[in-house]
């Protein structure tokens, strides 16, 4: 009996754990996709695609930083790329 609860414990917390770690990459990756629309790029190979991606999430990380503004990350993309002040305080945090 002891054995059949232990599977079934470490059945259960190894399926949480798969589980909760594929909800953070599938969001992860969709923000990635619906902001810097991540699919539709065509770099697909060697440094320029590793550059991209390190650019993405770094810029990810920069919008979701900024705490002044309750927009999407689209948004304050869009308006980083029309305000040069905003594109400033946003490389300043």
């Amino acid at each position: 009996m002891t054995s059949v609860l232990r599977w079934t414990f470490t059945t259960f917390y190894t399926a949480n754990t798969v589980r909760t770690h594929w909800a953070i990459q599938n969001l992860l990756h969709w923000v990635l996709d619906v902001s810097f629309r991540e699919e539709a790029s065509h770099i697909h190979k060697d440094n320029p695609l590793e550059n991209m991606a390190m650019l993405r999430n770094l810029s990810l990380n920069l919008l979701g930083r900024n705490k002044s503004s309750k927009s999407s990350i689209r948004a304050k993309r869009n308006k980083a790329a029309w305000d040069l002040d905003y594109l400033k305080h946003l490389l300043s945090l």
